[in-house]
């Protein structure tokens, strides 16, 4: 067989992927068409999300903390309670705008637009899918997020080089909670059942060392709080905002890293099942 001709036949024979029968390598079209829904209809909505932990650190670091003081670290550092507080919003803010994408859009389109039903029956595949929506969700979080580092900037209350850091952590916290986000969207089935995601992270913003040290719980509801993950996003955002750099900064990147991997494995099935199998 001449040499073009074998290459034709080569080129007719499908290649295999690793993963061909759950991801056609089109994951940016989906989170193409997240952004362009989004500049025609929403964007009002979600520019407005910026603003809550802006409010908070505004209302509760600048305003309550002239009463409070300063805080003293574990290390025996003190700080103001504004730069105390200022990198636990700035890990809210990119878990919220991660969470508000990932969960009720996500459940808008699975239950009622049938929108995931139309885009499988494409060459998309489930990954395609779960991996589009979840980097439309992580770039919102992100998005606050560095809108909300250049605030604390501004105003003085980033206290070290490593806040640097906090961006490329920020990016995974968003990554974290879009990925989990959308993997429990895929088993609700009403709105009912979607409240009890906003009486999940209701209290898990208040009680995660947001506005106060760990240490003032029992050391039994300390151990309940660490289970949770916005704590670990706090401590690592606080640690690289503040300069307090130590081994568990690792810890806290593999807790964040283990729930994006977690993420991404239960969306990619639940899709798979609910409108291949």
């Amino acid at each position: 067989m001449s040499t073009p001709a074998r290459e034709a036949a080569r080129a007719a024979v499908p290649r295999r992927r690793p993963l061909g029968a759950i991801y056609s390598g089109n994951a940016r079209i989906v989170l193409l068409r997240g952004l362009i829904a989004t500049k025609s209809s929403t964007w009002a909505v979600v520019v407005s999300g910026f603003f809550e932990p802006v409010f908070y650190l505004l209302a509760m670091g600048i305003g309550l903390g002239t009463y409070i003081g300063d805080v003293t670290l574990p290390g025996g550092e003190t700080v103001t309670y504004a730069a105390y507080i200022a990198p636990a919003l700035l890990a809210v803010s990119a878990m919220n705008g991660a969470v508000f994408d990932s969960t009720w859009n996500v459940f808008f389109k699975l239950r009622f637009s049938k929108l995931y039903r139309t885009m499988l029956t494409t060459p998309l595949g489930p990954l395609d899918v779960a991996g589009g929506e979840m980097a439309y969700a992580m770039l919102r979080g992100v998005a606050y997020a560095g809108g909300f580092l250049l605030v604390m900037q501004v105003l003085g209350l980033n206290g070290s080089w490593s806040a640097l850091l906090a961006l490329p952590a920020v990016v995974l916290i968003a990554f974290a909670f879009a990925a989990v986000g959308m993997a429990i969207t895929s088993f609700m089935r009403t709105f009912q059942q979607m409240d009890w995601i906003t009486f999940v992270m209701l209290p898990m913003f208040l009680f995660s060392a947001t506005f106060y040290p760990i240490t003032v719980y029992p050391e039994a509801i300390q151990w309940l709080v660490m289970a949770l993950p916005l704590w670990h996003c706090v401590e690592l955002v606080r640690g690289l905002t503040l300069g307090v750099m130590d081994g568990a900064l690792l810890v806290h990147v593999g807790y964040l890293v283990a729930m994006v991997v977690l993420g991404v494995v239960v969306a990619t099935r639940r899709l798979r099942a609910l409108f291949q199998d």
